[in-house]
């Protein structure tokens, strides 16, 4: 991940097993160049070569470092680990902010920790004017990230960037909380996934909310879809979308199906957060 002036994360790592099952690390996924949407995905396991984007090669920045010696032990317990941050940087963040920067998060007040500075940049991979006001350099090289305006602004988008950092890794409690129905019992049998529109409704915000029937047969669908987590894309993929296609001929088990919903959830929460994140001026 890359500053305006020098690099903030330190070495990216390409699908290493060390640094990101030790202690469930934590990494941030960006394609160093972006022929589709820009942003970022997070991880806190093993990935894909094209988690990102069908057409570009990802890269993994874990938030923390190990030793060899870790890799062994980490099932036992958990050892020391190193901020995978430049200190010239999180020293000029600092100052900027007023804070102190610490390691391993603490509930103390006047300090920040590397948990803190992934929110922050999570949050604004995920804003609408950065990525538009920034899409021709999303496509020819790593993000670059403004250095947090002042302290009230960067605790803003860390407490927006942590909430959509739970929801994409399916960890809130918020993606337990369907808003969909699977009301047909049947074969469960994936065979030509379809949306069809069913609810238009005017919202209080002079805005419409439409949602649809997901087919996954011609007797058995998820009903309530948000049209918009249905179009969604994260990167270069539709998520409700492909993984219903990537299942096709296959049975759904229990699992399954809650597990779609919950993706419903968390599409249509990060269309939310993301709306509250475009409201921040990010420089």
């Amino acid at each position: 991940m890359i500053y305006y002036d020098k690099e903030l994360i330190g070495r990216p790592f390409y699908n290493t097993m060390r640094h990101l099952l030790v202690d469930n690390n934590l990494g941030l996924v960006v394609p160093r160049q972006n022929k589709e949407h820009g942003g970022g995905f997070i991880t806190n396991r093993i990935i894909g070569q094209k988690l990102f984007s069908a057409y570009d090669i990802n890269y993994v920045f874990p938030i923390y470092n190990y030793s060899e010696k870790a890799q062994i032990r980490f099932e036992n317990k958990r050892i020391d680990r190193t901020p995978n941050f430049k200190i010239t940087i999180l020293n000029k963040i600092a100052a900027k902010l007023g804070l102190q920067f610490i390691n391993e998060k603490e509930p103390t007040s006047g300090t920040f920790a590397p948990i803190d500075i992934l929110d922050y940049i999570y949050a604004v991979l995920h804003s609408p004017t950065y990525r538009e006001k920034y899409k021709e350099f999303l496509k020819i090289d790593f993000p670059r990230v403004p250095y947090p305006k002042d302290a009230n602004t960067f605790w803003q988008l860390v407490k927006l960037g942590g909430e959509l950092r739970q929801v994409h890794l399916l960890e809130s409690p918020k993606v337990n909380q369907f808003i969909t129905t699977y009301p047909i019992t049947g074969n469960n049998l994936i065979t030509k996934p379809r949306f069809e529109l069913t609810q238009t409704h005017q919202l209080a915000s002079s805005s419409t909310c439409q949602l649809g029937t997901v087919w996954i047969n011609d007797q058995q669908y998820f009903d309530g879809v948000p049209l918009t987590a249905w179009n969604f894309y994260i990167g270069g993929y539709q998520p409700a979308q492909k993984w219903l296609k990537d299942r096709k001929g296959r049975v759904l088990n229990f699992e399954d199906i809650l597990h779609y919903q919950k993706i419903i959830v968390a599409l249509t929460e990060t269309a939310r957060i993301m709306g509250e994140i475009n409201g921040i001026e990010v420089e």
